[in-house]
């Protein structure tokens, strides 16, 4: 058994409390005088057919000498909430009583994220989206080599003024339908609907998944995200010279990245908001022989994170080579302490590697292997200090894709 105090803003996010020999969960509070709307109430969740969380159906106020105890099973899924007390600790004892464990159901496994190809879109969409100081091919190169060195980069300013000032304006105005992503033990926020899009949102998207921009990814990164891209042993120039056929011909070969917010040497430098780590890219040989000859595709959704929303990491979760790309809107003023910010960690270990904050109208390119993950920080009640300033914020939005090669 052990203590735990809880103050402002702490949380502990849905679990099940399962590890070899856990049979019995007891908490024994410790709280001064305490109700429900201090936060920290032991939350407890209905479950599927597939033994995942569904939501909460009971909640439990700490109380003073209060002892709580329930089985830990494949079904046991709780959390405590957040804290909203700036005054009171929410202070408990807690611990478990161990024995043989249940035996439990088969590990579900989500259906895999739909992946595609790029879309054929030529290289008029990023004259028309993307600040031109990015399509200069001698900026691309330096974006690569910091690109090739970091394995991450920050793009500020990356969309055109006026479109990123037409995509927010849409985005505050409503109209999209939004769904809640889940199981709260993997993740909780909102997905935007593609079909209830407004068209400058979804024109936003399709620039994302477009054959120009797959083969932009591949300059600012060097990944092969296009048939295009150069080799190793070609240069960028010769694939520059290429895009414009790129852009028109027709083709079934399909291209994915991970859309990275590449920064300019003085936004790198006075970036305090990202560590970088060392990672180790495979082998050409060995992603031949892990892969085989294969088509880049891509994945991506437009999100809503609000108080309360995060990710989590999770035992079953699949790793893979990958480039995450995510361009923030709607953040001004939004502040580290308020969570919502993306998180990389190496397996096995708890230090950071890598911290992605949201800025607006930056877009982060971060290129992970298979022994990093990444998850979202659960937005706290901090956060509604941004109401202080924008009146109408309840948050902020993100697209995020992930490129494969």
């Amino acid at each position: 058994m052990s203590c735990a105090k809880y103050e402002f803003s702490d949380a502990l996010l849905c679990h099940d409390d399962e590890l070899e020999g856990r049979r019995i969960a007891f908490i024994l509070y410790l709280v001064p005088p305490w109700d429900g709307s201090l936060g920290g109430t032991l939350d407890l969740y209905s479950v599927d057919e597939y033994c995942q969380p569904k939501q909460i159906v009971k909640s439990l106020t700490p109380s003073w000498n209060t002892l709580v105890f329930f089985e830990v099973s494949p079904v046991s899924f709780h959390q405590v909430s957040e804290v909203l007390s700036e005054e009171k600790s929410r202070l408990s004892i807690s611990g478990w009583f161990h024995g043989p464990s249940l035996a439990r159901p088969p590990a579900y496994f989500e259906p895999p994220v739909p992946r595609s190809p790029h879309v054929p879109q030529d290289h008029e969409v990023l004259c028309e989206w993307i600040n031109p100081t990015y399509l200069d091919v001698g900026h691309q190169i330096q974006i690569q080599e910091e690109f090739e060195e970091q394995s991450e980069i920050l793009l500020k300013d990356f969309l055109q003024p006026e479109k990123f000032a037409e995509v927010c304006e849409a985005l505050e105005k409503g109209g999209v339908k939004w769904s809640s992503r889940g199981p709260p033990n993997k993740r909780f926020y909102e997905r935007a609907e593609e079909s209830t899009l407004p068209d400058v949102l979804r024109d936003c998207m399709r620039l994302f998944r477009s054959e120009a921009l797959f083969l932009l990814l591949s300059n600012f990164t060097g990944l092969r995200l296009h048939f295009l891209a150069p080799s190793e042993e070609g240069g960028m120039e010769d694939t520059a010279e290429g895009e414009a056929a790129s852009a028109s011909d027709s083709t079934d070969e399909g291209t994915s990245g991970s859309s990275f917010e590449p920064q300019d040497s003085q936004a790198a430098s006075s970036s305090s908001s990202r560590r970088s780590s060392e990672r180790t890219d495979p082998e050409p040989e060995e992603q031949e022989a892990e892969k085989g000859p294969s088509i880049p595709t891509c994945q991506g959704e437009l999100r809503r994170w609000k108080t309360g929303h995060y990710t989590l990491i999770h035992d079953n979760g699949k790793t893979e080579f990958a480039l995450d790309l995510i361009l923030y809107c709607g953040c001004e003023g939004w502040e580290p302490e308020y969570g919502g910010f993306t998180s990389y960690i190496a397996k096995g270990e708890d230090e950071e590697l890598l911290t992605v904050n949201p800025e607006n109208n930056s877009l982060a390119l971060v290129y992970r292997d298979r022994e990093t993950l990444k998850f979202v920080k659960h937005i706290n009640h901090r956060s509604l200090e941004q109401k202080k300033t924008f009146p109408n914020r309840t948050g902020f939005w993100d697209f995020s894709f992930v490129y494969y090669e």
